[in-house]
């Protein structure tokens, strides 16, 4: 077996070796065509694709970055270290929509994550035949997990031999194991031109009618990637058609010009797929209606610095996932992960307008600080950031002299390289600029201009529409730090603590509550919810619902009272709004406690000895359902020295993991740290997800213990 980078250099790196075995082994083990490894990189959370099989790996360059937060399966499984399965391409469309926009073509596809206790490896992936409406089937998904946990094996031994495992530049290309090629005879006889191609599009045969049809005998063309050795061949407008052949079963035919014949004759072109390759006929054809030669020049080949296939693809892909952004800083980071890649980019500023001057949102790639000179420049100075926007004309800078020809004495970070300064206008409002960065000069084609121009355009539309949800995201989490306590009661025989951390994606705020209310028989009540929703709306939701529930308590009532009182207040106030809580009603002095729960997540309970259970309360429905719901109260008690954690979801939830692996984890975490200080417990607790840049819920976390002995401090 020969590895071989599909740069053209040669491969004998161990981790390679051992990438590229895993894929020949797998793919036929599930009954695929191709497959390859996506492996970690030095790149912050991007995996690179190591080692492919079955492909031909310049055409599918725009799939050789992936970004672990891409809505993608490969970056799923990665993510979640959960298997995924997609059967055929209406799974794919319905799980994985940007994916099938892309590659629009019927084919399964099953994807392991490589992970090994803490460490993440990358994912192993396999391309088959699709199976519409037909599950994976139990076998293959052993045989899938069972090739992934022997290659997780294979790379544990190289990272604990000293080999970091971690993937730099292209990936290799595996050719799949031969088989053999019979009837060639039969095929010299026939006066239709006949190739065959191998699993990454390479001549393996052609016939004597092919050789009279391309000019070129067999020795000059075997060995080389078709549509390469055949300009004709190589027409953007053709690349989907290879595309879906080495993708699917399903067989293509489309008309193509011989361009560079004298008489541009037109010719049929059917493609065959096979597991082991694809054959191809070329006979006699007739100009379609609309020719693609008609807006697309003839001698733009696949391999051309433009990467055209990204330019096809990217503008699709890049409009889904601005409609799942909802965030400055997700568009931001949309913009980075499928921009960035499509045009061999290295750098990216994003300025937004405010108030006649340009505000820095976003920069990756930028020397430290360099870009702090430009922070709030007002549009009348003459910088090409500036000007693309005054003028809503996009700027391309060929090389970094150009730039500088252009606008001397302009501070750069670079003395090699190109720039692109695009507009970001929304419905004729400026919205602000764009800063494209390349580490080499280079040319932009007319259609990269035109894709450029018009993705600068729908970055724009995304960046004005989360300018708006920023705005209220901001509303909801003033109101909600307005309604939540400012301080919880000071009690001589109970100690409260209290953490609250918004959502950071979008207005994931405004849902969460905790209180503390103390009654005037001498009583505290502990309380946590959480309102369906987000935004201004819940919040609003929360403080009369925060409001009902210490009315409630004041009024002397029960437990049950208290929870059937305000299950009936909020189907009054707002029917089809609910709500979970938890409530326990705590004697400080001897310690009982009565509590209730709608729907929440049961209370946490650590003893004084460290031991820490998950309580198991009956509970009612949530909040705002059923006007006769009844809420059973459970009898407890809170020893000296025990700590009762009461929480919300957005503590415990993961995305891609069960609820229950969180509670565990958080009853591990609370077992662990020192129970005293409370606050500094309360910390630890809500520390990893305090850290997250994308926490998708808000977090409440309300801890309540009665002081026992303390082990004596120590010098």
């Amino acid at each position: 077996m020969t590895a071989r980078a599909d740069s053209g250099r040669p491969t004998t790196d161990a981790t390679a070796r051992v990438l590229a075995r895993a894929c020949v082994d797998a793919v036929p083990a599930v009954g695929g065509f191709a497959g390859g490894v996506y492996l970690r990189s030095g790149i912050e959370e991007t995996l690179l694709l190591a080692v492919v099989t079955g492909l031909p790996g310049k055409l599918f360059r725009p799939w050789w970055r992936m970004h672990v937060n891409r809505p993608y399966p490969t970056a799923e499984a990665y993510r979640s270290g959960q298997s995924v399965h997609l059967p055929d391409a209406e799974a794919t469309t319905q799980r994985f929509p940007q994916m099938a926009a892309g590659l629009p073509f019927p084919f399964a596809s099953l994807y392991e994550p490589l992970v090994s206790g803490s460490e993440r490896f990358g994912v192993l992936f396999v391309l088959r035949p699709a199976t519409p409406g037909v599950p994976v089937d139990a076998a293959d998904r052993e045989r899938m997990r069972a090739a992934a946990k022997r290659l997780t094996g294979a790379l544990a031994e190289l990272t604990a031999a000293g080999d970091a495992v971690r993937w730099k530049g292209d990936p290799v290309c595996v050719p799949p194991p031969e088989r053999a090629q019979g009837a060639r005879e039969a095929l010299e006889r026939l006066t239709l031109a006949v190739l065959s191609l191998d699993r990454e599009g390479r001549v393996r045969y052609m016939n004597s009618a092919a050789a009279d049809l391309l000019g070129m005998g067999g020795r000059e063309l075997r060995g080389r990637v078709v549509w390469e050795a055949v300009p004709w061949l190589g027409q953007p407008a053709y690349e989907d058609h290879f595309r879906s052949v080495f993708m699917s079963a399903e067989g293509v035919r489309f008309a193509a010009r011989r361009s560079r014949h004298p008489h541009e004759d037109w010719v049929t072109v059917d493609l065959y797929p096979a597991p082991d390759g694809v054959t191809v006929t070329i006979g006699e054809g007739e100009q379609p209606p609309r020719a693609p030669g008609q807006v697309i020049r003839a001698d733009a080949g696949l391999g051309s610095p433009a990467d055209r296939a990204s330019a096809l693809y990217r503008p699709v892909a890049l409009a889904i996932a601005l409609t799942e952004a909802v965030t400055a800083r997700q568009v931001s980071a949309v913009v980075t992960q499928e921009l960035l890649p499509a045009f061999g980019g290295r750098q990216l500023a994003i300025y937004l307008l405010n108030e006649r001057h340009l505000h820095m949102a976003w920069e990756t790639g930028f020397p430290k600080g360099f870009l702090d000179r430009f922070e709030g420049v007002g549009l009348d100075v003459r910088l090409p950031g500036v000007e693309t926007l005054t003028s809503g004309r996009p700027m391309f800078f060929e090389s970094m002299g150009h730039l500088a020809a252009a606008y001397p004495g302009i501070p750069m970070d670079a003395h090699v390289g190109a720039r692109a300064f695009l507009p970001l206008i929304a419905s004729g409002r400026p919205v602000g600029s764009c800063i494209l960065g390349f580490d080499a000069p280079r040319g932009f084609s007319p259609e990269e201009r035109t894709v450029l121009t018009a993705l600068a355009g729908l970055i724009a539309q995304a960046l004005e529409r989360a300018q708006r949800y920023d705005s209220e995201a901001a509303r909801a989490r003033g109101l909600q730090a307005a309604l939540l306590p400012h301080r919880l009661p000071v009690h001589e025989h109970v100690e409260t603590v209290a953490r609250y951390l918004p959502g950071t994606v979008g207005m994931d705020v405004g849902g969460d509550w905790y209180d503390v209310v103390e009654t005037n028989e001498g009583l505290l009540a502990l309380v946590i919810g959480d309102v369906q929703g987000h935004g201004v709306a819940a919040a609003a939701t929360m403080g009369q619902l925060r409001s009902a529930v210490r009315a409630f308590t004041l009024g002397g009532n029960t437990p049950e009272q208290v929870m059937t009182g305000t299950n009936r207040l909020l189907i009054d106030l707002d029917p089809g709004q609910f709500a979970s809580c938890c409530y326990v009603l705590l004697d400080p002095l001897s310690g009982r406690a009565w509590a209730a729960r709608a729907g929440h997540p049961q209370p946490l309970l650590r003893h004084a000895d460290g031991r820490t259970e998950v309580l198991d309360l009956p509970g009612g429905v949530v909040l705002g359902v059923d006007l006769d719901a009844a809420y059973p109260v459970t009898e407890l008690r809170l020893a000296p020295g025990a700590v009762l954690a009461l929480y919300t979801d957005g503590l415990v939830e993961e995305a891609g993991t069960d609820i229950d692996t969180g509670v565990e984890r958080l009853r591990a975490a609370l077992a662990a740290a020192r129970p005293w200080p409370l606050t500094e417990m309360a910390d630890r607790l809500v520390a990893k997800a305090g850290d997250a840049t994308d926490r998708p819920d808000d977090i409440a976390l309300l801890l309540a213990s009665r002081p026992g002995r303390r082990p004596a401090a120590t010098s």
